[in-house]
């Protein structure tokens, strides 16, 4: 049988990962990129875990080929039709134990070859836990501005130029404010932020610097780690400035727009505001966010969330980082990023596609 150890996975080109564990582990956390075709549905797991407790392994085992039996044919064609010519096939479970043995061997016999991820998922998360602290470039470009400024957008036009980028907020599946995951289903676990991030940092590897949010040290369910967070306290601080009308604009375009026509949309943001309003003293600002929640005036409601919610603590947040901070005011994304660019630019900080030194050449 063919093994594979994590180093090896991550040194494959063209890999089809097949994650043969239940959807329940599935979901809790897996390789980016990682296929489920689970051997045993989440019920099955958990028949046969009871019968191993109670009646011990050998009944267990012969429990779980009964269960699988059946399924085999459907199983091999199921991942036969993830594979092509120039593509590695590797399997992995939990641990590297029988289950991916026995898939892997099942494969053999149908004339189909493929490698079993040795320790499984387990080892996998254990091995990028253990890079993560080494793969931060030296030095951050720290994204700061008001709520609404348009800091994920710049990000992502700065990324699609060459820049390298680490967007946390998608990483941890949530926008970072209290209706951070409207639209986003319920936010990345610790987890799958850690893959992500793994994920991330090994896109931008040989970078000098990165570009990043200011993001509080939890984003939704995720932590970022102590080495990112302290990265990022000494970086290099930009501010964005816009003017409230147009951070208005934009969050009715991304928060509201899109989905209150939904079902769930007027709950959810009622859920938000119940949370807000626990934190707000003054009745009138109190008052006038109920009332514009009742009459679903949204863009009034923003307006005073902006204003009376998020800005005032926004300068607290800002204390944090070491540092002076370069004010960049702009009237749109393109524009911010524009601008961004060139203060990077100042910096001897390029996009990916040139080192400093190259840039410096290409500039003579």
């Amino acid at each position: 049988m063919k093994e594979m150890t994590v180093e090896e996975l991550f040194a494959t080109k063209n890999p089809v990962i097949i994650d043969i564990r239940s959807p329940i582990e599935f979901k809790d956390g897996a390789i980016p990129g990682a296929i489920n075709v689970p051997l045993f549905t989440d019920d099955e797991r958990q028949v046969i875990g009871t019968i191993y407790k109670q009646e011990g392994p050998a009944v267990a085992k012969w429990k779980a080929m009964e269960i699988v039996s059946p399924k085999i044919p459907d199983l091999l064609h199921t991942i036969k039709n993830t594979i092509s010519n120039d593509t590695e096939l590797i399997i992995h479970c939990w641990r590297g134990g029988m289950r991916s043995k026995a898939v892997v061997t099942f494969l053999e016999f149908a004339g189909i070859y493929a490698s079993r991820l040795v320790g499984g998922y387990k080892e996998y998360r254990h091995y990028i836990l253990e890079q993560l602290p080494t793969m931060l470039p030296g030095k951050a470009v720290v994204l700061h501005g008001l709520t609404g400024v348009g800091k994920t957008e710049v990000l992502k036009i700065l990324k699609k130029r060459g820049y390298p980028i680490l967007d946390l907020e998608e990483m941890a599946g949530h926008r970072g404010s209290i209706f951070g995951t409207i639209g986003l289903g319920d936010g990345h676990n610790q987890k799958t932020f850690d893959s992500l991030l793994y994920k991330g940092l090994t896109e931008i590897k040989g970078a000098e610097y990165f570009l990043v949010e200011a993001e509080s040290k939890r984003i939704g369910k995720a932590v970022q780690t102590e080495e990112l967070m302290d990265k990022k306290m000494r970086g290099i601080n930009i501010n964005l400035n816009t003017s409230i009308e147009q951070r208005v604009a934009h969050l009715v375009a991304e928060y509201v727009h899109p989905y209150q026509n939904e079902r769930w949309y007027f709950d959810k943001i009622s859920d938000g505001i119940e949370k807000v309003l626990r934190r707000i003293k003054a009745i009138d600002i109190r008052n006038s966010l109920i009332q514009a929640l009742s009459d679903r005036n949204y863009p009034d409601m923003i307006r005073n969330l902006l204003e009376h919610y998020y800005d005032p603590r926004y300068d607290h947040a800002k204390q944090e980082y070491e540092g002076e901070f370069i004010e960049i005011f702009a009237d749109n994304p393109v524009e911010a990023a524009e601008k961004i660019a060139g203060v990077l630019k100042e910096l001897s900080f390029y996009p990916n596609a040139f080192t400093s030194n190259e840039m410096k050449m290409k500039n003579r």
